[in-house]
């Protein structure tokens, strides 16, 4: 062939592309079980981190075996607050997000520590420029936060991005989600938070604070009828 004519060009960087194109295929394949499972270790440390087991001082292997440990019952529930069938650490939030609120499932993860018992519920929403999600834990009384755990994709640095941050998070503890037996929510307000109910938003990072804001409301409402149900069952069991 002669290597001066057009079609040899073309023809060898067809082939290029084809070959480069296989072996990054078989990479991407080779290496998703790898990928995946490091997905699974930091969802597990991420947990792990609303019951006081910091992300600094918890390598991603050690959350692994410690998640079995520590978490000792995994649900699935709807919108009523019943249980359903599912693996509740494969459910996608991102996908269930998506559908129309009665047709959601979500989980819920409940701790011991210590002869303690906590409720890990999952978080999911907007951010400024995508999405955002973490994990806040509820000590027994269904009332008190114990932890809390941020992260984002694309938060601006400096700004947004900081709800990952400890003096972010931190705010959280001790906080409470009911106000005279009514479901109220933590708010994340633009300065001077003050009393049980509010933490101080992120400073220069408005709207990614109101989406944390609109993504403890819309998610923590979410499991108030299974709590519900629960608190009522404990009480029946206090009566006995």
């Amino acid at each position: 062939m002669d290597v001066n004519k057009n079609s040899y060009t073309f023809i060898f960087a067809i082939i290029m592309v084809v070959v480069v194109g296989l072996l990054l295929s078989a990479a991407a394949i080779s290496l998703k079980p790898m990928q995946d499972r490091n997905i699974e270790q930091e969802k597990m440390q991420d947990i792990l981190s609303t019951i006081g087991f910091s992300k600094d001082d918890t390598p991603r292997e050690e959350a692994a075996e410690l998640f079995p440990q520590f978490v000792k019952e995994q649900i699935v529930l709807d919108v009523k607050g019943n249980e359903v069938d599912g693996e509740a650490f494969k459910v996608d939030l991102a996908k269930e997000v998506k559908k129309a609120r009665d047709e959601q499932n979500w989980p819920l993860y409940i701790a011991e520590k210590e002869e303690a018992t906590y409720y890990v519920i999952p978080l999911r929403g907007k951010g400024l420029w995508g999405p955002i999600w973490g994990y806040i834990s509820l000590e027994s009384d269904i009332n008190t936060v114990y932890g809390a755990s941020f992260d984002h994709k694309t938060e601006t640095p400096g700004l947004g991005a900081e709800i990952n941050k400890g003096f972010f998070q931190d705010q959280f503890i001790g906080k409470k989600i009911m106000k005279d037996g009514s479901f109220v929510s933590i708010a994340v307000v633009k300065s001077g938070a003050s009393g049980m109910y509010e933490v101080d938003g992120i400073s220069g990072g408005t709207i990614t604070s109101v989406g944390v804001d609109n993504m403890l409301q819309e998610c923590i409402s979410f499991y108030m009828p299974y709590f519900e149900k629960l608190e009522s069952g404990q009480m029946s069991m206090n009566a006995e």
